[in-house]
């Protein structure tokens, strides 16, 4: 079974509640913390890196947090878990040191990796912004409209 990492899992609740929750107010990350129970040390610094990165936008101010640096119409699973695993650190990633790993595993692997991406880039956190309204996920700040001009 392909399980995602920590900070691909942490990283995509973040980005969604951002989505699902920036209207019309930036989201704070103690908000993050608090609806999704992620410890704050991991998330800011996840959170900075999509700014880096161009998935978020930082805004400051005593009512900032982050808003998606994109429509969520426009921005995918895809785009998020690859912006992530440019953050994974290298020590992870498992190497194989034997002729069989090198070229009968890891091709078929990375064939996975791409097959799992290509089919992520075809969700948008728009679709699951819609599927988290239809299974009754609460907006902070109650319904709110989802009205952008």
């Amino acid at each position: 079974m392909y399980l995602l990492s920590k900070k691909s899992s942490l990283a995509l609740e973040a980005v969604l509640d951002v989505a699902y929750n920036a209207r019309p107010n930036p989201v704070q990350s103690k908000d993050i913390t608090e609806r999704q129970g992620i410890q704050s040390r991991y998330l800011e610094q996840v959170l900075q890196f999509l700014v880096k990165r161009g998935i978020l936008k930082g805004v400051r101010g005593p009512r900032g947090g982050y808003t998606l640096a994109r429509e969520r119409r426009r921005l995918t699973l895809g785009d998020v878990l690859r912006v992530i695993e440019g953050m994974e650190n290298e020590d992870e990633k498992v190497e194989s040191t034997s002729e069989l790993g090198e070229k009968v595993i890891q091709p078929i692997w990375a064939e996975f990796h791409h097959d799992i991406l290509a089919r992520l880039d075809q969700i948008t956190l728009e679709d699951l912004c819609v599927q988290a309204q239809k299974d009754g996920v609460e907006r902070a700040g109650g319904d709110g409209s989802d009205f952008v001009i």
